[in-house]
């Protein structure tokens, strides 16, 4: 098949198709003519890498990876690879969890707003407990704790 009817069949472009090869990770056969031509596994081969790609992989990871995958044999050191992006990808979806909570408490606040004090920390209290939202003093009030003045009436609800 051509780089057009694979493209459409695994749902991405021929520019991904492209680039695909230049990274090693599909070898198209070509025409006479010099046009890409593709069996019909392609279209599979191009939804695993899609795969790959998905689960946070790099192109260098892949392309050592997909020899395993058709081996169906990976050895300590794409084992020990393979590991340490899975804690990667679990450290930065920590992160994401985390600044999701933020958010949480930042809507919460411009949706039911408490003029009488803000909070020192957007991160949740881990024990469950209230949140202190007594307004930080001092010399680093500004920099520290997010401003929590009330909007006046002509002004859209929450604060900031």
């Amino acid at each position: 098949m051509r780089i057009g009817e694979l493209a459409d069949r695994a749902g991405v472009s021929t520019r991904a198709l492209r680039y695909y090869e230049e990274q090693l990770l599909l070898s198209p056969q070509r025409t006479s003519g010099g046009q890409r031509f593709y069996p019909e596994a392609a279209v599979d081969r191009v939804k695993l890498i899609q795969q790959l790609y998905t689960a946070g992989l790099g192109s260098r990871l892949i392309a050592a990876l997909l020899p395993a995958i058709d081996a169906r044999s990976v050895g300590p050191e794409l084992l020990d690879r393979l590991l340490n992006e899975r804690a990667r990808v679990e450290a930065k979806a920590a992160e994401l969890q985390a600044a999701s909570r933020r958010l949480d408490v930042l809507i919460d606040l411009a949706t039911h707003p408490d003029t009488e004090s803000c909070p020192a920390s957007l991160d949740p209290d881990p024990s469950g407990a209230q949140q202190d939202r007594t307004p930080t003093k001092g010399a680093n009030a500004e920099r520290t704790s997010p401003r929590c003045t009330p909007r006046t009436a002509a002004s859209r609800t929450g604060w900031w």
